[in-house]
């Protein structure tokens, strides 16, 4: 009887330590996918931040030409009102 217990205890013993084993494995799997997620999410932030950039000085130097355009149709509309 004694022996039949012991083997049971084992058993159970076994049993656990396969499910710890399965469940640090699940749990291991799922923070690799949420570094992963995090690792791709801060790339795209980047990529993003770099478009963004580029579009803002393409922005910039597009206002700049307009300025000198306005500028200088004033000019031009200065020395015609002279003629």
């Amino acid at each position: 009887m004694a022996a039949a217990i012991l083997q049971e205890i084992s058993r159970d013993e076994k049993e656990r330590a396969l499910f710890r084993s399965r469940k640090k494995y699940e749990m291991d799997m799922f923070s690799n996918e949420m570094t992963l997620q995090r690792i791709g999410e801060m790339r795209s932030d980047e990529k993003w931040k770099d478009i963004v950039a580029d579009k803002d000085a393409k922005l910039a130097d597009k206002d700049a030409e307009i300025a000198n355009q306005k500028a200088e149709i004033e000019r031009l509309r200065a020395a015609l009102e002279k003629q």
